[in-house]
């Protein structure tokens, strides 16, 4: 079945008014590409993320230290509460790596116990118990087992490119959230600067998987920096986004960036309205 929706964006994304897209299940994009310098298919891709992330985990918090200067912490504080993150709320950290994303929320909320951490990496789920003490569980985006209705709050770091389904992720997003339940996603967005393009490769490509080699002596660390540029080159528009989280049924769907590099993705679950029963009831809520 195809439906259409619309995808009212914001002036971030360079368009104004609104866009009619019609897509179903089966013509969601990929969030980017196979990656021939990584994997064959996309089919191996999880495969290869797993590896490479077990692998690097240990390095992984001073690799994220080199690649945004130290201010990814203030960031992600900043973007947390900007969002409407408050003390008190129930949040789901999905792809949660070493748990920067998730010591960010954890400042915001108090409480540890209100934070659950979702990361299909063992290695990374490793490096993330040594720092926070909150629920931890091993699975993917696309198949969460947590309870419908669990959440107030969804977060999810730069991770997005590391998914094989927006689709399968955002209906998952939309499933353990409560209505009203909110959805911030981090992501990167490349400037269209060709100078602005340029140098970040010149950076992120070629100086820092260099420059972690050296440091971390791990030849999976510094392709896991590799991949990262690779897919940030590839990976689906903002607009995209945007039009996919409509897709899954989020409503108040923003699209923010920051410093021209950093997106920030809101989305609300609101109340489903179910049609009216033959004999005529109302129409009830879910």
């Amino acid at each position: 079945m195809r439906r259409c929706f619309y995808a009212a964006v914001s002036g971030d994304l360079g368009l104004t008014g609104v866009a009619p897209l019609a897509f179903g299940r089966a013509t969601m994009p990929k969030p980017h590409a196979s990656l021939a310098e990584h994997y064959n298919h996309l089919d191996e891709k999880q495969t290869f993320l797993r590896r490479i992330f077990d692998d690097a985990a240990p390095h992984y918090e001073s690799i994220a230290r080199l690649g945004f200067f130290g201010s990814g912490q203030w960031y992600r504080k900043d973007a947390l509460r900007r969002a409407g993150l408050r003390p008190g709320m129930r949040v789901l950290d999905v792809a949660s790596g070493t748990g920067p994303t998730a010591r960010a929320i954890r400042d915001v909320i108090g409480d540890e116990a209100l934070l659950t951490c979702v990361e299909p990496s063992a290695g990374m789920l490793a490096e993330s118990r040594k720092t926070l003490r909150c629920e931890h569980i091993q699975a993917t985006a696309e198949a969460m087992p947590v309870a419908d209705e669990s959440f107030d709050f969804l977060t999810m770091g730069f991770a997005l490119r590391h998914v094989d389904d927006l689709a399968g992720a955002f209906a998952e997003y939309r499933r353990v959230l409560k209505p009203g339940g909110k959805a911030l996603i981090l992501e990167l967005t490349l400037p269209e600067n060709r100078v602005a393009r340029f140098l970040l490769k010149l950076y992120f490509k070629y100086t820092l998987p260099l420059v972690v080699r050296v440091c971390t002596g791990s030849k999976q660390a510094a392709q896991m920096m590799w991949y990262y540029w690779d897919t940030m080159e590839v990976v689906v528009k903002p607009e995209t986004i945007v039009q996919a989280l409509r897709a899954a049924g989020f409503s108040q769907v923003e699209q923010r960036t920051s410093i021209g590099l950093f997106s920030e993705y809101e989305g609300v679950r609101g109340e489903e309205v179910r049609p009216a029963t033959d004999d005529g009831a109302a129409p009830s809520t879910a």
